[in-house]
């Protein structure tokens, strides 16, 4: 499927995302039918729900095992119970087989309904209340005519989840890295993932780099342009602000791609450098990068690469 569809049209800030719907029970024994969705490019297929191989007790309790797709063995994921909701099961119930970097899990689901073609521009970005009850998770909320939609964040579920996928970076040691080795360098993150743009930011910080955040490629913009005009004020170069941004490529009001391309059209901002570190970097997609002329594309999690070439590009385009 992932093939069939043209995920990111970056220079309309695009991309399709699959809907499905999950069943659950409320407190008075009535259903309930909440929406979601994730983007198309991450979706390898949608099958019926297999029988499954029972895994450890101590497993994730949302672990119901595994199964085998074409000779190659897949954990399958009960969406509803990571969510915390009491799902109804069903044989009708569909599993949507998805790929995250380099890890193909599976997630039971209710249904799946619809594709929607949208821009990145009509996702708002989820407010504190929806974090809170959605454990951090939803990183994006689409309004259609008669439902909500919430995007989730299907990195963050994929890696607790699992240990192959391991983002606990906090407590990373990088070989030759230190508190001083990103002294003097100024990092803007530009992610939608909260959790990740967090462990991003601590483990930066713990390199010695100084580390600002923004939460989608709207906001990373809105800072620099702030960056700009005080700089212009106090007659100072950019660089006293910013030396490098890591933007995602997937995220609400404001793609990664549509990011670089506003930072690249203003004669100001263009100097600085933009890292894109995606879960999601196809060769369509890495072509796309290189047009915009990303300073390097990095897949997730590889955070160790990312600081060692976030230091290499400040060192080469700043001296520092």
């Amino acid at each position: 499927m992932a093939e069939q569809h043209n995920i990111l049209n970056s220079s309309g800030n695009e991309l399709e995302i699959i809907e499905f719907y999950i069943d659950e029970l409320d407190n008075n024994g009535e259903t309930y039918r909440g929406y979601f969705g994730m983007n198309v490019a991450k979706v390898l297929e949608i099958i019926r729900q297999p029988g499954v191989t029972n895994v450890p007790n101590d497993h994730h309790p949302a672990a119901m095992g595994t199964f085998n797709l074409r000779n190659r063995v897949l954990p399958l994921v009960n969406l509803a119970q990571w969510l915390g909701k009491q799902g109804q099961s069903r044989p009708s119930d569909k599993v949507i087989v998805s790929e995250f970097s380099g890890v193909v899990t599976a997630f039971l689901v209710s249904g799946v309904t619809n594709i929607h073609r949208l821009s990145w521009d009509m996702i708002e970005a989820p407010g504190s209340y929806i974090a809170d009850f959605s454990q951090d998770c939803v990183t994006g909320v689409i309004r259609l005519e008669n439902r909500i939609l919430f995007i989730l964040d299907m990195e963050q579920i994929v890696a607790s989840m699992s240990k192959q996928l391991d983002w606990d970076w906090e407590n990373i040691e990088f070989e030759e890295m230190n508190s001083s080795f990103g002294e003097g360098c100024k990092v803007l993150i530009a992610d939608d993932s909260l959790p990740i743009r967090r462990m991003m930011t601590k483990v930066l910080k713990n390199a010695g780099f100084t580390v600002d955040e923004a939460s989608t490629g709207k906001e990373a913009l809105s800072k620099l342009m702030g960056y700009k005009l005080d700089a212009q004020r106090k007659k100072a170069p950019m660089f006293e602000y910013v030396d490098l941004v890591v933007s995602d490529i997937e995220m609400p009001e404001m793609d990664g791609h549509t990011f670089l391309r506003n930072v690249n059209a203003d004669p100001v901002l263009s100097c600085i450098p933009v890292v894109l570190f995606s879960s999601h970097i196809t060769e369509a997609l890495h072509q796309k990068g290189e047009q915009l002329r990303a300073a390097a594309q990095i897949s997730k999690p590889d955070m160790p690469q990312l600081a060692k070439k976030v230091r290499a590009i400040i060192h080469e385009r700043c001296g520092k």
